[in-house]
């Protein structure tokens, strides 16, 4: 039994993320905080990979994991175990003070002994340091951060002028340098495909929707603002969220949100949910504020200041935003609101609501990919007669609009519109084509069991 190898997986119930570690034989009869000290606090991650204790895929979810457990000061450091966090097995809940109890279970063709960890957060509340979080986010790998930083600036400036910008000496290169950033995000996909590929996240945070737009994908309106304010904290910028959405006019229900986000109670909520349809940026630059919405999706590049910005910021006699979504003209007010309320609203999306990554394709209509030219978006259904109600609505809609559209009952790119797309959208066809499964798995565990799937692709200009 001595040389059997002790195994620690390790999962979040909310998020899904698991990491695998293999531990030393000494920690065979360590407390449970004993071992959380050791492997998720203080973890020395290059040690764990030199030694094979854990995969590079474990290792980034071990990191992911932490930050979802351990609170932190302004500076990034590790503090304590948010308040309401329990840690449980398949059966019952652990007492940070019990040895952690192993099983022998066959893995593969290895016989180990195992322990399965559930990290339950149920009763934890919105307490995350932003500043630190973002802090300690950008540290974790600061030269791949930086580097995206200066590549964008000298991919929209040029060398000269991109160095300038960077040294941030005045509110020209400040805006400059923000202005650039933001374009870079608005120009990245606005799409949901990559939730269901690669590493499945059902919502990324600012740093995850980075590295996302490096790989070529993108992200929603909330993924990407806190790519840009992550990258802009780093830099000094001050700023805060904004929320909005289609018909939001002033006032905003401040305390309904609030309770939604404390109960998830979001049965009878559409009029109050619009207030957080959309999120953006204010910036508060030598003393001039700037509106910036680097969201796309059909809503325009926003860089606005003085009374531009203040004519959609302003309570009284508000202006809008006229979008158009897919058939319909939509009209996005802009608020000023407390942070709590998008912080704590992107932290549930990121850590609590289960089917934030659904949400965002069928409820919100999003989507797996939403541009000026295309639109494309799952059909699931059960029957021939689900699927043809489906084809025939979105045939219907685009009839209406005057768009092309094509519905396929196989999920493929195969038509000639299909084609048209993987011509002009690449990268975005060969994310839609890899999300089919997860997709699928996801929506029979959201519904149903039993459901296939086919693609409806609009295009919506000429």
């Amino acid at each position: 039994m001595d040389d059997i190898p002790l195994i620690l997986r390790i999962s979040d119930s909310y998020t899904r993320r698991t990491a695998t570690i293999r531990l030393e034989a000494s920690d065979q009869h360590a407390t449970l905080d004993d071992t959380l000290e050791k492997y998720l606090r203080n973890s020395s991650e290059g040690r764990l990979l030199e030694s094979g204790s854990i995969t590079s895929e474990s290792l980034r979810s071990l990191a992911e994991l932490r930050d979802l457990v351990y609170s932190c000061d302004d500076e990034g450091a590790l503090t304590g175990i948010y308040a309401g966090i329990e840690f449980r097995r398949p059966d019952n809940l652990l007492d940070r003070g019990e040895p952690l109890p192993f099983q022998e279970s066959r893995v593969g063709e290895r016989i180990v002994n195992l322990s399965e960890l559930t990290v339950d957060r149920t009763n934890a509340g919105y307490d995350r340091n932003w500043k630190g979080f973002h802090r300690r986010r950008w540290n974790n790998d600061l030269g791949f951060y930086s580097r995206f930083v200066e590549e964008t600036l000298e991919a929209a400036l040029g060398p000269e002028d991109s160095g300038r910008a960077l040294a941030l000496g005045s509110f020209h290169d400040r805006a400059l340098f923000l202005k650039a950033l933001a374009k870079r995000i608005w120009d990245a996909p606005f799409e949901n495909y990559s939730r269901f590929s690669g590493r499945k996240l059902m919502f990324k945070t600012g740093d995850e929707t980075v590295r996302n737009i490096v790989n070529g994908a993108g992200g929603i309106c909330t993924e990407k603002v806190q790519a840009l304010k992550f990258l802009t904290d780093h830099y000094g910028f001050e700023s805060e969220y904004l929320i909005g959405g289609d018909g939001a006019r002033p006032p905003v229900p401040l305390s309904r949100l609030r309770e939604m986000l404390q109960t998830f109670d979001f049965r009878f909520a559409r009029r109050y949910m619009r207030y957080w349809q959309h999120a953006a940026l204010i910036y508060f630059l030598d003393g001039q504020t700037l509106l910036v919405d680097a969201t796309n999706g059909n809503i325009p590049f926003l860089f606005l200041q003085g009374r531009e910005a203040e004519a959609l910021l302003r309570d009284k006699e508000k202006e809008h935003v006229r979008v158009s979504m897919v058939e319909v003209e939509e009209e996005y007010f802009y608020h000023r609101v407390p942070q709590d309320i998008p912080q704590n609203l992107f932290f549930a999306m990121e850590g609590w609501i289960t089917d934030a990554d659904l949400v965002q394709v069928f409820e919100n209509e999003l989507g797996l990919f939403l541009s000026s030219d295309f639109y494309v978006m799952p059909v699931p259904y059960r029957s021939e007669t689900e699927f043809e109600r489906a084809a025939s609505q979105y045939r219907t809609i685009a009839r209406r609009a005057g768009f092309d559209c094509q519905v396929s009952r196989e999920w493929t790119l195969c038509s000639g519109l299909g084609r048209q797309f993987a011509s002009q959208k690449p990268q975005a066809a060969e994310g839609i084509l890899a999300s089919r499964d997860h997709l699928l798995l996801r929506y029979n565990e959201w519904d149903v069991p039993g459901h296939d799937a086919g693609l409806a692709l609009m295009r919506l200009s000429a």
